[in-house]
């Protein structure tokens, strides 16, 4: 009995509570400026590959050759794979008109997992004169090292039977890092616009009755590098483009009459009608609910993607009736506007 009326204590304390909250939370789609701000004109994109494998592998044991020896071709590969990744998601971009992969350059560097000395601009300039293209993405470095890893395990293997049978063997994993870094050219205004590392790491593991059995069976391991290397090419290609995101807001469901029908209004997806009933309250001689609806009108207008209106209502709300969440939004607004002005000088460079 005693837990009973606790429950119900909570129940009704939890009601209460619910029946006091002033406000609702909805969410809207804000775009945000590209983490790498390209020239509005910039339109025909070349790619280049400056990386190399690195020839530093030794020779250890037999395992560690087969690794050296891949690696020498894996690096090639993964790299090649990171900028077909780059073409493919450039080529998926509407804004731009060609994407072109240039192969007959010999501007290039040992791959030492380390960023190499930016092109100069003559020789980025030459580049994009001789392929017809605006702004140049480079692959600067791109290394693969894999660490490999021993242990003694117990395997299990059919015999001439076929009943399995448990045997001493080796269990062997392979940490691959995946080391890559980017960067991007604008010999119009001789900008270095971007310059990106990405590290990634794979591990492969594999068991067999001896080393060599148990690396064999580490099977997929330069397939799966090869992939990740093409969705990190693509991930960089992604990067030019605006992103949209949903942010949250709160506004006032209480005060009066019009601020309960008006809730109502926007739980049905009628904005406008709401703000019609917000609108009739911004005057009302009790200072709290006046805050509370020019606060909603600010909401409105920023759904509206008015955002200079927005800042004149929030403003108004905290200077005129001192409501505090104004003050937050008010912060909240600049932010966004500050952001506007980055996405509009990116459509209009």
């Amino acid at each position: 009995m005693k837990n009973l009326n606790q429950l119900l204590s909570a129940g009704i304390i939890l009601l209460l509570l619910s029946s006091c909250v002033s406000t609702n939370k909805l969410t809207m789609g804000a775009t945000q400026p590209a983490r790498i701000s390209l020239p509005s004109n910039a339109v025909r994109i070349g790619l280049i590959n400056r990386s190399i494998p690195s020839e530093e592998n030794k020779v250890v044991d037999k395992i560690d050759k087969i690794l050296s020896l891949e690696g020498l071709n894996l690096d090639k590969e993964g790299a090649e794979s990171a900028v077909t990744g780059l073409f493919d998601e450039l080529t998926r971009n509407e804004r731009f008109e060609t994407i072109t992969i240039i192969n007959d350059t010999d501007i290039q560097r040992k791959g030492l997992g380390i960023f190499p000395a930016a092109l100069n601009w003559q020789a980025v300039q030459e580049i994009c004169d001789a392929n017809d293209v605006d702004v140049l993405f480079s692959l600067e470095f791109y290394d693969t090292d894999t660490q490999v890893d021993y242990e003694l395990t117990t395997v299990t293997i059919p015999n001439d039977l076929g009943i399995k049978a448990s045997l001493p063997g080796h269990k062997v994993t392979l940490n691959t890092a995946i080391k890559n870094g980017w960067r991007v050219y604008d010999p119009q205004n001789k900008l270095i616009l971007d310059e990106y590392t990405n590290h990634n790491r794979i591990t492969s593991i594999g068991s067999g009755i001896n080393p060599m059995k148990a690396v064999e069976a580490v099977i997929g391991r330069k397939e799966a590098v090869i992939q990740r290397s093409s969705n990190i090419g693509n991930s960089y290609g992604y990067d030019v483009r605006p992103l949209t995101k949903r942010v949250s807001r709160d506004y006032f469901v209480k005060g009066t009459e019009n601020f309960v029908i008006a809730k109502r209004r926007a739980q049905t997806g009628d904005w406008d009608g709401a703000a019609a009933l917000w609108e009739k309250e911004v005057a009302n001689p009790d200072s709290k609910i006046a805050g509370r609806a020019c606060y909603n009108m600010a909401i409105i207008n920023e759904i509206n993607g008015d955002l200079e209106k927005a800042m004149e209502w929030a403003s108004k709300s905290y200077t005129d009736y001192n409501n505090d969440e104004a003050l937050r939004y008010v912060n909240i607004l600049k932010y966004r506007m500050n952001e506007k002005r980055q996405l509009e000088r990116q459509l209009s460079r």
